[in-house]
């Protein structure tokens, strides 16, 4: 079946959606679940297929690790549909009502976003994700994932449509049966079936979806996260903020890539963090001033700072004060994530009026950006683009509103 047909039959499928009842899909979803404990053997098998081609190719370690599904992953994504189910049904919420003059009820109603397609690399435990949340939500879903990760998916769409194959909406969920790069191409100009496309990957991915896509976008662009170690900033607080931000999972979107100290903390703060770094396995590339304090400093090139790393690899500038940290992170942003670490009020505030990026952390950890840390449940990822949706897109992300007015007979002049 072509993608064309598979498209029509998920909008098709998808039309009932709004209809069914918050109890019939909360079933559906912790269905899903018990279905996936059931086979998480053939999940691993599956799954060593895609990770032994990722090892030929060689991949990164980090890379790796993002696509790893071990019995504590697999049993992450089981839990995380229990949790959706329980979780309040978004679809049918009335967001706002008011009476005009003339007597008319207005309400405002939340409504699927309709069929979503989501494009993205590596990470099968996305598959789960998006599914489950896109679901709940009353949309229809066509997923195209990375080539690594085929295998993954392949099985766990499998799981996932033959709960919904009990309930007679197997289709709402249909997933991209090839690895061919033009799929993404037909997927991004599929405006008769899709009414957005979620695109989660490398920055090169991203481009390609804005250069050819006529459906539209919203972007979960690259995390070039920042963190700022002001002057004020407490040094015991800041090195294991800083490390956690970077080394605790580096090959995710809110993990740390640069980290900006202020000069008059610099050699308080740098010789204490680039111990710790050493110690676990983590390359600095540095200015001129941080490779003052170690000769395993690796010198910075303008790219560095611009670099989404994934990898045991921070880029570090010393830098003169407040402003000259805000105006570099303005620079090589990528609206995903800043942090500050420091005990001045008036810098903490100037620090996040700034700058305009999904999340503003103060003296934690750039890893908290993320819809379960968040309160939100589940995310179907992390929006760098600010309309529609900007931050963790949980399950209100993936809905929209409605006007519902009422009346009683009355007619315009």
């Amino acid at each position: 079946m072509n993608l064309q047909e598979l498209g029509k039959r998920t909008k098709q499928a998808s039309k009932v959606l709004p209809t069914i009842s918050s109890e019939i899909k909360q079933s559906i979803l912790k269905d899903m679940a018990k279905r996936i404990l059931s086979v998480a053997g053939s999940i691993k098998q599956e799954n060593e297929k895609d990770l032994e081609g990722a090892r030929a190719k060689g991949l990164s370690p980090a890379m790796i690790d993002r696509l790893t599904l071990n019995d504590t992953r697999i049993q992450g994504m089981a839990d995380s549909l229990t949790e959706i189910a329980a979780m309040e049904d978004p679809v049918g919420i009335i967001t706002e009502e008011y009476r005009r003059p003339n007597g008319l009820l207005v309400q405002r109603r939340r409504i699927p976003l309709g069929v979503i397609g989501v494009i993205y690399e590596s990470r099968p435990n996305v598959t789960v994700e998006a599914a489950s949340l896109c679901f709940y939500a009353g949309n229809g879903l066509f997923l195209r994932g990375g080539s690594e990760a085929f295998h993954s998916n392949q099985l766990l769409v499998k799981i996932l449509k033959s709960a919904l194959a009990e309930h007679g909406l197997e289709d709402v969920i249909n997933i991209a049966p090839t690895t061919d790069r033009s799929s993404i191409d037909e997927l991004a100009r599929m405006n008769d079936v899709l009414d957005v496309i979620i695109p989660r990957g490398g920055e090169g991915l991203i481009r390609r979806i804005y250069e050819i896509a006529t459906v539209p976008v919203i972007a979960h662009y690259k995390g070039n996260c920042h963190m700022f170690v002001d002057a004020s900033a407490n040094v015991g607080k800041a090195v294991p903020i800083a490390m956690n931000a970077k080394a605790q999972r580096p090959g995710v979107c809110n993990a740390l890539e640069t980290l900006l100290v202020h000069q008059n903390i610099a050699s308080d703060f740098l010789p204490a963090f680039l111990v710790e770094a050493q110690a676990q396995g983590l390359e600095i590339r540095g200015c001129e001033k941080t490779q003052s304090f170690s000769p395993k400093v690796i010198p910075a090139t303008v790219e560095d700072y611009d670099t989404e790393f994934l990898d045991m690899i921070l880029a570090v500038r010393v830098v003169k004060d407040l402003p000259e940290a805000i105006e570099h992170i303005q620079i090589y942003t990528s609206d995903h994530t800043e942090a500050i670490i420091s005990e001045d009020a008036q810098n903490i505030e100037t620090f996040t009026r700034a700058l305009d990026s999904s999340a503003i952390v103060i003296n934690a950890s750039t890893r908290f950006n993320d819809g379960g840390q968040l309160g939100l449940g589940a995310e179907i990822g992390i929006s760098t683009t600010k309309l529609h949706s900007f931050g963790p897109m949980g399950l209100r992300e993936l809905t929209t509103t409605k006007f519902v007015v009422t009346g009683d007979g009355q007619l315009r002049n």
